[in-house]
């Protein structure tokens, strides 16, 4: 149970140090002291603002699958981690337990082109480009489409989880 406090103070950090916005990691102005003593009492949840989405939601028209968001014993991992869809499938995150989990992609590892749908298609779980909000609760979920989405693949994870190895691939064919 400690370890778990601990993986979420740390995951909590991760995501205050990260709110700094475009400020390069070389600017002295960037620096950002966090004081974690307060970091325990910190929010999880977003703000009501969701920041300009580039492109429009392609709805799921094809088959949702269901991946599990697991925190145990056994680890922080997707179930199934890897996965292979058709453009226009959807998949649907579901929270099991040891929260909070979201689901991310990093844009450097996303193709310039498909960014900006992608994006999009998260819909109104996004809290950043390619962010979804987080996930406190057993049951809850972020469903995202693939529609308009071009064949490839697309790896993600969780970002409070990442250095524990919650991530995975989706394949699109």
């Amino acid at each position: 149970m400690r370890f778990f406090g601990l993986a979420v103070i740390a995951g909590v950090a991760g995501l205050v140090a990260c709110a700094g916005g475009d400020k390069r990691a070389d600017d002295p102005a960037a620096a950002v002291a966090v004081d974690t003593s307060t970091i325990a009492s910190a929010s999880l949840t977003t703000s009501p603002e969701t920041p300009a989405v580039t492109g429009t939601m392609a709805p799921i028209t094809g088959t949702t699958h269901e991946v599990k968001m697991i925190g145990d014993a056994k680890g922080y991992r997707f179930e199934p981690a890897n996965i292979t869809v058709k453009q226009g499938d959807g998949i649907k995150w579901v929270m099991v337990s040891g929260g909070p989990h979201n689901v991310a992609f990093d844009p450097a590892a996303i193709p310039p082109e498909v960014r900006p749908q992608l994006d999009a298609n998260m819909g109104t779980d996004r809290v950043s480009e390619l962010s979804s909000n987080m996930k406190l609760n057993p049951g809850e979920s972020v469903s995202i489409s693939f529609g308009k989405i071009k064949p490839g693949q697309y790896p993600y994870h969780c970002t409070p989880h990442l250095a524990l190895g919650m991530k995975g691939i989706i394949t699109v064919r």
